[in-house]
């Protein structure tokens, strides 16, 4: 099988025993055995516990940013309508992976080295909608502590409706009014 196909059925695999078996239970060794490889197929792929945690976040930015920016490119040019579908397509892409991509962010917080990728892809969502909304916000733009302020509000948010604690549109319109105000703050 070509490495990318055998990466992409790791990958898989993983995602499927963390659903069933959760990310304490996830070595590289459970892995090849459930995806019938060899250990050194699984250490040939990811190193180690760490890298195979890390590419399971980056698979799930890849799919989310793709989503992502699919849906904001489509929506109207108004200050109104990119906050609806940044905050729907936020939620929409937690509420997919569902409780997985949680288990893989408390994984995350556990070593500097993952908590590295983490932020990496936190600045870049953060980048993404600072010039989203440059075209909204005044001539300083919206502030990273803005931005910070919403993605821990969408964060919170999506985990909320993931657990069940709120709905799907309760978490997109909260998160939409969050992220409304810091840019109009900003204007």
């Amino acid at each position: 099988m070509p490495r990318q196909a055998r990466t992409r059925q790791l990958l898989d695999m993983a995602w499927a025993l963390i659903s069933e078996e959760g990310t304490d239970q996830l070595t590289l060794g459970r892995l090849a055995e459930a995806a019938g490889v060899t250990k050194p197929v699984a250490y040939d792929h990811f190193g180690t516990r760490n890298g195979l945690l890390a590419a399971l976040y980056e698979d799930y930015d890849v799919r989310q940013t793709a989503i992502f920016d699919t849906a904001v490119d489509a929506a109207k040019a108004t200050m109104h309508e990119k906050a609806r579908v940044v905050a729907a397509s936020y939620v929409d892409c937690v509420l997919t992976q569902g409780q997985e991509i949680s288990a893989v962010v408390a994984a995350l917080g556990g070593s500097p080295e993952l908590q590295a990728v983490k932020r990496s892809y936190q600045h870049a969502f953060i980048e993404k909608c600072q010039r989203i909304f440059a075209p909204f916000a005044g001539t300083a733009g919206v502030s990273n502590a803005g931005m910070w302020a919403v993605l821990g509000a969408a964060d919170t948010l999506s985990q909320a409706a993931a657990d069940g604690d709120i709905s799907r549109s309760q978490a997109s319109d909260e998160l939409m009014q969050t992220l409304l105000a810091v840019v109009k703050r900003s204007a």
